[in-house]
């Protein structure tokens, strides 16, 4: 088997499960309390998490070790919780430099939380699906409340308190036709770091079904999934190619180098040869497993299930064994093993490489299993920004900022209005004249403005 051996290793840590303080409609973890009916707390225990830190610092190789937190509603744990967690990291960092990413909702967020993300310089990720009305179409609480007001007040207390922020927006039926909205939205909101995270759901199968769930699991490796039915909040492919693309086309002629966003930037690692630095889009995945509040580990967020847990926290091996068991490596394996023909000849495969295995449940044209759902979205989008991202990645190559591209597109998109103009219509110069009384006089056409600038 071709084993794959990975310089660090990455667990994401749910300290306390699928516990959450809102009821977002279209959550996929909520439901995972069927998996543990026997559990009448979801709070990881001081031993876990303990057992946790230690082994977690002790499995890497290189100098930083990056803890990632999520759940559910992480905040839920108490602040006293992360202090203990801060505490115990540096007991155990053996000389090793430790960083914290947090995914929070920002219900429970405050001046105090505040103080404690700026002094241990946490990355908190919030959740902000754009405008009140594409953000509270699915994001509300337990008894049906909006929670647009108090995530925004929890961006302006972090944004004021310094804390380094993400946002993380769920792409689904509610805001698939509003890319515009929601990235000017999130901009005019401080937001410089951004996430556009797509909903694919399934209704439940049989096999999801006897687990007490209402979505079912990702399809295994050869699966056919004879009618696939999606949740209505799913996005649609083509929406969401759509979606990223116009982002794309606003964001590469103005924002490039003061807007980030995480998709863009992964791209450009592909341009640049340096492979995916996103999971969904390696070669191959398994590197990024998940412990569950009572230190079970499974082989993905996206596979909390039982044939896909790998193993405890509190087991009597390393960690490293873990990630590194037969399981793990066939799940992480058969992401490149089982593409469909049409993904392997794919023009765009080095940067797409199949998508994440969750979607990858329609059958292609030929007949083959395992294409992701999301197939026409990314195909167009990653088609549509390769002239740009050549671009880009020559212009970082030779040491020079990406967002030199900015003016480089100013300039043909200059030149092309220049070329264009007819002798009657208004000079482009701004002079108000007509072009054959201007810039245009003796049939000289003209590149630059004699008056002005374009």
């Amino acid at each position: 088997m071709d084993t794959p051996r990975f310089q660090n290793v990455h667990v994401m840590a749910k300290p306390i499960g699928p516990v959450c303080n809102l009821a977002c409609e279209y959550c996929y973890y909520l439901e995972k309390h069927a998996l543990y009916p026997a559990t009448s707390s979801f709070r990881i225990t001081d031993e876990t998490i303990e057992l946790f830190v230690r082994k977690y610092i002790g499995a890497q190789e290189s100098p930083q070790v990056d803890f990632a937190w999520q759940g559910g509603e992480p905040l839920l744990m108490g602040l006293p919780f992360f202090e203990r967690v801060v505490e115990l990291q540096k007991r155990h960092a053996g000389g090793k430099r430790i960083a914290n990413a947090l995914q929070t909702n920002g219900l429970l967020v405050d001046d105090a939380w505040c103080r404690f993300f700026t002094q241990n310089e946490f990355l908190v990720g919030l959740s902000l699906d754009g405008p009140r009305e594409l953000h509270d179409r699915y994001r509300r609480d337990s008894r049906g409340g909006p929670s647009f007001d108090k995530v925004v007040h929890a961006l302006e207390l972090l944004l004021a308190r310094g804390v380094e922020v993400n946002s993380l927006t769920v792409i689904s039926a509610a805001n698939e036709h509003h890319p515009l909205d929601v990235y000017d939205f999130l901009k005019r909101q401080g937001i410089r770091f951004m996430q556009f995270i797509p909903l694919v759901e399934r209704v439940a199968d049989s096999s999801a079904r006897k687990l007490g769930l209402s979505l079912a699991q990702p399809a295994g490796p050869g699966d056919f999934v004879r009618r696939p039915q999606v949740a209505p909040w799913t996005v649609n492919p083509a929406a969401y190619g759509s979606f990223l693309t116009t982002i794309f086309d606003h964001w590469v002629r103005i924002d490039v180098g003061s807007v980030f966003v995480q998709l863009f930037d992964v791209a450009l690692g592909a341009w640049m040869g340096l492979g995916a630095a996103l999971c969904i889009f390696s070669e191959r995945c398994g590197t990024a497993l998940i412990l569950e509040h009572n230190g079970d580990l499974y082989s993905c967020d996206h596979f909390t299930y039982p044939d896909f847990r790998v193993g405890s926290i509190h087991d009597n091996l390393p960690l490293r064994d873990l990630v590194h068991s037969p399981l793990q490596v066939k799940f992480g394996n058969d992401k490149r093993d089982t593409l469909p023909r049409c993904c392997i000849e794919c023009p765009v495969r080095f940067a797409c490489n199949g998508d994440c295995p969750k979607h990858r449940f329609v059958t292609s044209p030929e007949g083959d299993p395992n294409l992701s759902y999301l197939c026409p979205g990314y195909k167009r989008f990653f088609t549509h920004i390769g002239p740009q991202m050549q671009v880009m990645a020559q212009l970082v190559s030779a040491g020079r900022p990406a967002a030199e591209i900015m003016g480089m597109l100013d300039q043909e998109r200059a030149e092309a209005q220049w070329h264009s103009v007819k002798r009657n219509d208004p000079c482009p110069c701004g002079s108000g004249k007509k072009f054959k009384l201007c810039c245009g006089r003796n049939d000289q056409p003209a590149t630059t403005g004699k008056h002005s600038t374009p």
